[in-house]
């Protein structure tokens, strides 16, 4: 068995993409707008075969995206070495994202750092 995608809404499909075009080499499909529902969405595609469907609709709840709750809180991206998450790191916190820890090894043996990415999303770079 294996995680087919994983699914996240978005206020800022376009940004959204983009972002994780930019900095994670994501391959964006052309999208899919549901135009009864006014529904849209993007799958993303990453370098291993995992997918990301984002997406929007009208009248969505935007609630506060605490570090710290229950649900899902980050997803991690093993982007292949020390040095491409310093690299990256240093890349995206230049572009004005928040370094919520790291770069640094972890209690469990991660190479890691966590940034606050697009709509308050926590991104993992590790390797």
């Amino acid at each position: 068995m294996k995680i087919e995608h994983i699914a996240m809404y978005v206020n800022d499909l376009e940004a959204t993409k983009e972002f994780f075009v930019k900095y994670l080499g994501a391959v964006s499909n052309d999208g899919y707008h549901n135009k009864t529902t006014d529904f849209h969405s993007y799958f993303l595609c990453f370098e291993d075969g995992a997918r990301l469907e984002i997406m929007n609709k009208p009248q969505m709840d935007d609630s506060e995206k605490t570090m710290v709750r229950t649900g899902l809180i980050h997803i991690a991206f093993s982007v292949g070495s020390k040095e491409k998450v310093d690299e990256l790191t240093a890349i995206m916190k230049e572009d004005g994202y928040t370094v919520a820890s790291g770069p640094r090894t972890t209690g469990d043996g991660y190479y890691e750092s966590c940034i606050v990415g697009i709509e308050g999303n926590q991104i993992e770079l590790t390797v």
